[in-house]
């Protein structure tokens, strides 16, 4: 972290524009990242509730996944769902529960 943070000290002295484009450059790479990674857990989820075992669990793994994925895009700036549900074939039981938290034990 001290590299980058010396970077952008020498960026600012010769373009002060420049250390801004940087950390915009960096936050956009960490958004795409975080992005990919929530459509990856959704993927492998999605995958092994098709595959059958264990369907309880996995269902609930989706629908958390698939919530997480979710609340990613709309705070990235994606508020429209209906592309991703079709692409990634997202089926309407884990819809159905999406947000819904598993019963505690007690």
């Amino acid at each position: 972290m001290a590299g980058l943070r010396d970077s952008l000290d020498l960026i600012r002295m010769v373009r002060p524009e420049a250390g801004h484009a940087a950390i915009e450059h960096e936050i956009l790479a960490e958004r795409a990242s975080s992005l990919t990674a929530a459509e990856r857990r959704v993927v492998k989820a999605l995958a092994e509730l098709t595959a059958g075992a264990d369907r309880p669990t996995w269902l609930s793994e989706a629908q958390q996944a698939v919530w997480a994925y979710f609340v990613q895009r709309e705070l990235i700036g994606f508020r429209r769902h209906d592309d991703v549900i079709r692409d990634l074939g997202i089926p309407q039981e884990v819809l159905n529960g999406l947000g819904a938290s598993p019963a505690r034990s007690r």
